[in-house]
C-alpha cells in the first residue's frame, strides 16, 4: 500500500465514521476556547470542563482576565495541571490580548504564538476551530495515532508529523482531521491498549498488519 493510498483510505473510513467530529472542550467565545486549549495541556478535557464554567462566569472577556490575579485566577483552576503556571498563562495571554489585539483572538499562527501559554499546537487549535483554517494541531493523541497506522514514518517531533498530515490531507478536511485522530486516539487507539479488534482502520493499519 503506497502512502497516498493509505491516506485514501484512512480518510474515507474516518468521513463515513466520523462525519461531524469536533472538540470535546466546552466554549462559548473564541476567547473562552483559548482560555480552554491552555488549561487542556496535559490535563483531560473532562477535568477541564468541570473548572470552565465558572472561570467562564467570572471572566465573561479578556478586559476582565487582563484586570485579575495569578492568585484569584489559581482558585478556579488549582483542580486542573499544573495551576500555578497555567494561571500565570492566562493572565498574560489575556493582557497580551487586550493591550495588542484590542481583545480580539489574531488570525495568525505566529500572532497567536506571542500569547503566554501558548506553542504551535494550541495555536493551530485556534485557527482550526475558530477560524476554520488548514491546520494541523499536533497532540500526544494525533502524534501517536498517525504514526501507529502509517500516515507518518519514524516522525520525532510534532511538526514533522504536522508537515506530513498537511502535505496528504486536503485543506478543506483538515480541521475535521485533526478531530478524527484526536478522537480516535482517545476511545479506540489508546496509548496502552489499542482496540484493534473493534477498530475500522484495522486492515488499513500498520501497526495492526505487523502485530496480528
Amino acid at each position: 500500500m503506497t502512502v497516498k493510498e493509505r491516506f485514501d483510505a484512512v480518510i474515507k473510513r474516518f468521513a463515513e465514521a466520523m462525519p461531524e467530529a469536533a472538540t470535546e472542550l466546552h466554549y462559548d467565545s473564541p476567547f473562552h476556547l483559548l482560555l480552554a486549549v491552555i488549561l487542556s495541556a496535559q490535563c483531560t478535557d473532562k477535568r477541564v470542563n468541570m473548572v470552565t464554567p465558572a472561570l467562564f462566569e467570572r471572566y465573561p472577556d479578556a478586559e476582565s482576565l487582563a484586570a485579575s490575579t495569578v492568585e484569584e485566577i489559581y482558585e478556579y483552576i488549582k483542580s486542573i495541571s499544573y495551576p500555578n503556571n497555567k494561571a500565570k498563562s492566562l493572565l498574560g495571554a489575556a493582557r497580551v490580548l487586550v493591550e495588542r489585539f484590542n481583545s480580539e483572538i489574531p488570525a495568525d499562527i505566529d500572532e497567536l504564538m506571542t500569547l503566554p501559554g501558548v506553542g504551535r499546537k494550541t495555536a493551530n487549535v485556534m485557527l482550526s476551530v475558530v477560524f476554520d483554517k488548514a491546520a494541523m494541531a499536533v497532540d500526544t493523541h494525533v502524534f501517536r495515532v498517525s504514526e501507529r497506522i502509517g500516515l507518518t514514518t519514524n516522525s520525532r517531533t510534532p511538526l514533522q508529523t504536522e508537515q506530513r498530515l498537511m502535505k496528504y490531507i486536503p485543506e478543506e478536511i483538515v480541521p475535521l482531521a485533526h478531530h478524527w485522530l484526536i478522537l480516535h486516539g482517545r476511545y479506540v487507539c489508546k496509548a496502552r491498549r489499542p482496540d484493534c479488534l473493534n477498530c475500522f482502520l484495522a486492515d488499513v493499519c500498520r501497526y495492526y498488519n505487523k502485530t496480528k
